[in-house]
């Protein structure tokens, strides 16, 4: 068994996709329209044939969707997470991209956490695992 697709739940497709690639640095893997949305899908640069991202609009058609990823972030709750190599630098560089942090770079125990808004929806966590 392995794991193929994420799943995380966005607003709106394009405002997602230009974020999870202009801000974030993942590339467009596949784009398929299906009706009025699309699967949309991106991938880390370093691991192009790794996990993908699907930005789906799941809270668009699915009411309990929309309750739950609202309460998550109103909680400070990330939706999910990414690894880097040094939260730090990712941290400089996205502020320096306008993003916006709730948690700044942040050490527990054996890891180093920062939490960042992704513009629709959902509070996203960066790892750096030592």
């Amino acid at each position: 068994m392995k794991v193929k697709v994420l799943s995380v739940p966005v607003w709106d497709q394009e405002q997602a996709l230009a974020f999870y690639t202009e801000k974030l640095g993942f590339i467009k893997k596949v784009d398929l329209p299906l009706g009025e949305d699309r699967w949309l899908t991106v991938v880390s640069k370093e691991e192009q044939d790794g996990v993908q991202v699907l930005l789906e609009p799941a809270p668009k058609h699915f009411e309990p969707a929309k309750i739950y990823q609202q309460a998550l972030f109103d909680a400070g709750i990330p939706y999910t997470q990414f690894d880097v190599e040094s939260v730090q630098q990712e941290y400089d560089r996205l502020v320096g991209l306008g993003v916006a942090f709730s948690v700044p770079p942040t050490e527990m125990g054996t890891v180093n956490i920062a939490v960042f808004d992704d513009t629709c929806g959902n509070n996203i966590q960066l790892v750096e695992m030592r």
